[in-house]
């Protein structure tokens, strides 16, 4: 198959990067519709006691899909701010490692990055909060890779 990439809207009759990834984006959403998103409890609940503190939240992921996921798990209303993978195109901020759109989700709370904290369950988001200079950064190991979470953390020490 000879790839290569196309206008966003192009749909799967013609071969490239961009079909197969709204094709995926599609089947995706199709099965959130079906399916339901089963949200982790301990994270919403996290997220309750923040807002009851009168916390600023927000949520920044690079997926296209963040708000249907949200309105799926029934949590959009818990979130002030929301950056996601359609904000980054739009806004053209690179993705993590860098730190753009936790800038942006701090920009859009009002929040002073020192004074905001980044929580975060892959490498590269660790990687990112550290490189925006976050007053704190936690890595959440959902799928084994606390050593790999922590040294990530670890490097914002160190530079």
């Amino acid at each position: 198959m000879n790839c290569r990439w196309a206008h966003p809207k192009t749909g799967p009759d013609v071969q490239s990067v961009r079909a197969l990834g709204n094709l995926k984006d599609r089947y995706f959403l199709e099965h959130v519709e079906e399916h339901g998103v089963e949200p982790y409890e301990t994270s919403v609940a996290l997220v309750r006691k923040l807002r009851a503190l009168e916390i600023k939240t927000a949520v920044v992921s690079s997926s296209n899909n963040c708000a249907e996921v949200l309105e799926a798990a029934g949590i959009t209303q818990l979130f002030d701010a929301r950056v996601d993978g359609t904000d980054i195109t739009r806004l053209k901020l690179t993705g993590k490692p860098a730190p753009d759109a936790f800038l942006e989700a701090a920009r859009r709370v009002v929040a002073e990055p020192l004074r905001a904290v980044v929580v975060e369950d892959a490498i590269a988001g660790v990687e990112a909060g550290r490189a925006g200079r976050f007053g704190c950064v936690i890595g959440v190991d959902r799928s084994g890779h606390a050593m790999a979470l922590r040294d990530a953390r670890r490097r914002m020490f160190l530079s």
